[in-house]
């Protein structure tokens, strides 16, 4: 397995066992497709370290049959490593913006409301591994404060990674972050009139 050699040493007080084994915040960007699906592998690995996963989908509708949530539920279910909760925040805005009914929450504030949620559980330390699937979205439509977010990250306790998914992810994050993923797209079945397909876009 390689190891790797870092370009620079951090002046950073942190010895290297300690560097390597930093919680870290990643983030899949860009208009490529495979964002979510390279975050989803990374969980499986989490999965296989034994580590608690929480998954929170937050463009994704609850409705939406989602091949990475039977498969990593599945998994977690197994008892051979670590657990999964699969979170559902939202109501499937990502390329179509729905009405919201009189009386029903709006989508900006379900979107809130997922991230108090996550909020809550970095503060108690619930998962090892997050990943917070399409989040991206809420922060460049500005309907989640990006600073905040930031300093939630920043400021969280223990040994918790989480992977932020989606595109146009605002340039205070991507500073913030410790590893980025640009996907770019070259080429898409979709730019030549054929839709999404079972088993390669769910």
């Amino acid at each position: 397995m390689p190891q790797g050699q870092p370009t620079v040493v951090p002046d950073d007080g942190l010895t290297t066992r300690q560097r390597r084994n930093r919680a870290l915040v990643m983030v899949h960007t860009g208009v490529g497709k495979g964002k979510s699906t390279a975050a989803f592998g990374m969980a499986l690995r989490a999965w296989n370290q034994g580590w608690p996963i929480g998954v929170f989908q937050f463009v994704k509708s609850a409705k939406w049959k989602v091949g990475e949530e039977n498969a990593l539920k599945a998994l977690g279910e197994t008892g051979k490593g670590g657990t999964v909760t699969w979170n559902k925040m939202g109501e499937g805005w990502s390329w179509i913006q729905r009405e919201v009914a009189e009386g029903e929450q709006s989508h900006e504030d379900k979107a809130r409301e997922g991230w108090e949620q996550v909020k809550r559980d970095l503060a108690e330390e619930r998962y090892k591994f997050y990943v917070l699937d399409e989040f991206a979205y809420l922060l460049h439509w500005g309907w989640i404060d990006v600073n905040e977010v930031v300093e939630v990250l920043r400021d969280r306790p223990g040994q918790q990674h989480v992977v932020i998914t989606g595109r146009n992810a605002p340039r205070e994050l991507v500073d913030f972050a410790d590893l980025v993923t640009d996907m770019s797209k070259v080429k898409h079945p979709m730019d030549a009139g054929q839709k999404g397909q079972r088993g390669i876009e769910w």
